[in-house]
């Protein structure tokens, strides 16, 4: 902006300046009948320059008063060539500096009005350093503590039949496009379809059950079977809930959108299965193309933070855990210190493990699929509590909660409370099978843990009513991250330890 001779100045505008000759000459408009300024009356020069300078702070990223134009000393053509400005006239000592009430950056009314990502990068610099630091003070200390076999060894040939289980879980789809093929030919009837839907969903998740209990496979493929499997039922699930609501909104009288029409397509439900989504619909949003690239990048961000995790895994957790005593027997202060000790290397896991599958691999699979909807999770870690981070830390399970157990729990008047303790339940039964069945360890840890978040739910809910949101958020971070993860690791190793040591 510039500042002219005489006094006179520049309104700002979407380029940074513009020439108000004119303002310098003009004189106020009077008004005789309503005690405006007379004509002999003029502006003063500091009045204009006062309104300019309010408006030039309303407008602030437009213009800068300070310096968003080069200021330099003018020979006397009054600074209107060249962008010249006369510096006599800038800043006038008469002209107020402080106009208005404001806050400091980092006090508690103004702290979440503007954007922090330099503290933000100065975090992750200092997060660097530091854990650099104690991975080349540990690698001294230590060596190099990966084994070869943590990726593969010849005893993963092994598990060919849990390979075998998994490929075989595509019959299960099948068998309910059938069903639902049938009952849309009329061949059979609602309370059939209801019956063979409940024998397809049971066998999906027993038969995988069965097959890694019955073999000798490694810890890290039976997870992954139990984990599809248990995807591949809500999936079922999902389609044999979405479908029936389908027929009923279709064959009633009175249905709420007229347009609705039960129909089954093998190609929507095979794109339903690979999609990253567990609720089904006959059709989804999606994407214009795909950007190979932008897939190309994902796939080398998955490679590495996936390396960095098996690095933490290896040259830390396993080290700490096996030099550890079972947390609920002997002394308690050596259990919290070995809780402790474990928090931070569990708790980077953690995360990259929901950057890598949650961010990373949903994101792939949704632009390889053009899939539009890639809401997988929300700004959990800003959770206010506990029903706060359920809600948000991943929305695929989420919706699928929501829209097959909770409301319809609420639809048949069931209070809002048992509601979600039913859903808390159907979480723990799956979080369990996912870690008791490929350890052969039925113990409850997991099935408690989740458990426990219910009365958490409602102690967060009552803290951030009374003491604010921040209460809530640090109880959720301490007893979820800091406590409650690495408690499971210890209590699950010693388990699956004294199990082996009973069987040998």
């Amino acid at each position: 902006m510039e500042i002219l001779d005489s006094g006179g100045v520049t309104m700002p505008t979407e380029n940074g300046g513009a020439d108000l000759d004119t303002l310098r000459h003009r004189k106020p408009r009077s008004d005789s009948s309503n005690g405006l300024l007379p004509d002999s009356v003029t502006v003063s020069d500091a009045d204009v320059r006062d309104r300019v300078d309010s408006a030039v702070e309303d407008t602030q990223g437009k213009a800068n008063l300070a310096g968003e134009n080069e200021i330099r000393e003018s020979g006397g053509g009054g600074g209107e060539a060249g962008g010249n400005v006369d510096v006599r006239y800038t800043y006038r000592p008469s002209v107020p500096a402080h106009r208005r009430v404001r806050e400091s950056p980092l006090s508690s009314d103004a702290i979440f009005k503007q954007s922090h990502a330099g503290l933000f990068n100065l975090c992750v610099v200092v997060l660097v350093a530091v854990n650099s630091r104690l991975i080349i003070e540990n690698l001294m200390k230590y060596g190099w503590l990966i084994r070869t076999d943590f990726w593969f060894s010849s005893t993963s040939l092994r598990d060919w039949p849990l390979f075998m289980c998994c490929l075989s879980l595509s019959i299960f789809p099948l068998a309910a496009f059938t069903v639902e093929k049938l009952v849309l030919q009329k061949c059979i009837s609602e309370p059939v379809v209801i019956f063979l839907h409940v024998i397809i969903t049971m066998t999906e998740v027993l038969y995988p059950v069965y097959v890694t209990l019955r073999c000798d496979s490694a810890f890290l493929s039976g997870v992954t079977l139990m984990l599809l499997t248990c995807i591949v039922w809500l999936k079922l699930v999902s389609y044999a809930h979405t479908n029936y609501d389908i027929r009923t909104l279709a064959n009633s009288s009175d249905k709420a959108n007229p347009e609705v029409s039960y129909y089954v397509s093998l190609k929507s439900l095979a794109y339903f299965m690979l999609a990253p989504t567990l609720c089904y619909q006959p059709s989804y949003p999606r994407s214009p193309c795909i950007r190979k690239g932008w897939v190309a990048r994902q796939f080398a961000k998955l490679i590495i933070f996936t390396g960095f995790m098996g690095f933490i895994i290896e040259q830390y957790i396993n080290p700490i855990v096996r030099n550890s005593k079972h947390p609920l027997k002997g002394d308690l202060l050596y259990g919290i210190e070995r809780v402790l000790k474990l928090s931070v290397p569990n708790l980077y896991v953690w995360l990259c493990m929901f950057y890598c599958f949650f961010h990373l691999w949903l994101n792939i699979l949704a632009e390889l699929l053009c899939f539009g909807d890639r809401e997988f999770y929300k700004d959990w870690w800003n959770a206010k509590s506990v029903g706060d981070y359920w809600r948000m830390w991943n929305m695929p399970v989420h919706k699928w909660m929501v829209r097959h157990v909770y409301f319809p729990c609420l639809r048949r008047n069931i209070p809002k409370v048992p509601a979600i303790i039913l859903a808390f339940l159907v979480s723990a039964v799956f979080h369990e099978l996912c870690i008791a069945v490929p350890c052969r360890l039925f113990k409850l840890w997991a099935f408690l843990g989740i458990m426990f978040q219910v009365p958490l739910v409602f102690i967060t809910n009552y803290l951030q009513e009374r003491f604010g949101s921040m209460v809530g958020n640090m109880i959720f971070w301490f007893t979820f991250c800091i406590f409650g993860q690495p408690m499971c690791v210890l209590l699950y190793y010693h388990d699956l330890m004294n199990r082996k040591g009973k069987m040998s």
